[in-house]
């Protein structure tokens, strides 16, 4: 018989293409003085927006051209509030749905945003409930549209941090796969390799379970596969369906059981130098598997490991077993097609030694399957330079 364990998840999720068309009804349904969170680009909202103002509701848009951080996330509280926001919508990426989760939870605040973040501040659960948030993903990655947590970026203490509580969870997640077609192979790339962490880690982490394991199992062997072939045949609809399916899963098992060192690290490194989130959980995860496989002591965790290794070679090599084999093939086959290195991507040692101390306060850590010294983290972050 398992343990005991809980899973929490948005109050309900529409999947599946075409889901956007219905998104104007379902959210007009929840109120009419809307906040619309969108990313730099607010074409990609521009159906979504006539088709709300079509059923007479009052839009205000706040645009997010980057990862978020405290001064973005306080001028949209001062946006929503200006404009008496009943609900809170974001069409994005994994920032701009952070963006807007993060404001939904703190426009009924009385308290400062401070307080209520970690590491950096209190972390206080929230004083009032949030306002209603709907999320509607325009790529395939972080799967922040099933989180109850927001990552904003503390520019003072170059950290990146959580705001975090259960009642952050999304009153409603629409994920139309149509949303990411065409995506830019770059960002499809990044944003692909941080789905697929974000199904590897829970499911190795030392408190994944049997509903998580299930997703994980499922999406991991899915997600290589769909990812391999939208970089090396180009646009593919079933691809991108597969891709959005992962992501949800791996939104779903990190909500509900942990991440681990690729996340652990991520935070600090992106803090520190804001490099892009997936690119940098791109880099290190075939270093981090490889560490974890030298260092667990666990049966199940050493089988579940290895479990990923053949599923990583039976998808970019000839089906042989062992993961060392397998970090090595997905490292090589990622910078092959584009991702870059650690240096590549701005971070310098200094950084790099500075995020090795700064991860032993990440949540994300305290999940990873075995202990890893700042010596281990640093040679880790050699390792994807």
């Amino acid at each position: 018989m398992a343990n005991p364990f809980t899973f929490a998840t948005a109050t309900e999720i529409l999947f599946g293409r075409g889901q956007a068309a219905i998104a104007a009804d379902r959210i007009a349904a929840l109120g009419s003085r809307v906040l619309l969170v969108h990313g730099k680009n607010p074409a990609r909202s521009d159906g979504l927006r006539r088709d709300l103002s079509a059923r007479s509701c009052a839009l205000t848009s706040y645009p997010v051209a980057s990862e978020p951080d405290i001064a973005m996330i306080e001028t949209g509280i001062d946006t929503a509030r200006s404009g008496n926001a009943e609900i809170v919508v974001a069409v994005g990426g994994g920032a701009v749905i952070d963006a807007g989760k993060a404001i939904a939870a703190l426009v009924p605040a009385s308290r400062p945003m401070l307080d209520h973040l970690e590491v950096v501040g209190q972390g206080l659960p929230l004083d009032h409930a949030p306002l209603p948030f709907i999320a509607m993903p325009t790529t395939a990655g972080t799967g922040a549209e099933v989180t109850r947590n927001a990552v904003i970026g503390v520019p003072e203490h170059r950290r990146k941090v959580s705001l975090r509580d259960a009642r952050m969870l999304p009153r409603l997640a629409i994920v139309d796969p149509a949303l990411a077609d065409g995506c830019p192979p770059a960002v499809t790339l990044a944003s692909g390799l941080d789905a697929i962490t974000q199904v590897i880690e829970p499911y190795i982490c030392t408190r994944a379970n049997p509903l998580t394991d299930a997703l994980c199992r499922d999406a991991i062997p899915r997600g290589l596969a769909a990812l391999r072939r939208l970089m090396e045949e180009g646009e593919d609809a079933r691809a991108r369906d597969e891709m959005a399916w992962v992501s949800l899963c791996g939104g779903l098992a990190l909500a509900n059981a942990g991440l681990g060192a690729v996340h652990g690290l991520a935070g600090p490194l992106g803090g520190l130098t804001g490099a892009a989130h997936g690119a940098i959980c791109g880099a290190l995860l075939p270093h981090v598997l490889r560490a974890n496989r030298r260092a667990v002591f666990s049966d199940d965790t050493a089988r579940r490991l290895d479990e990923i290794g053949a599923w990583i070679n039976e998808v970019f090599g000839n089906g042989e077993a062992g993961l060392e084999r397998g970090a090595n093939m997905l490292a090589d086959w990622s910078h092959a097609h584009g991702l870059e290195t650690l240096t590549g991507l701005g971070i310098d040692e200094e950084a790099q030694t500075a995020a090795a101390e700064a991860a032993a306060s990440s949540s994300s850590m305290k999940a990873n399957p075995a202990e890893l010294s700042s010596a281990v983290l640093r040679d880790i972050m050699r390792a994807a330079n």
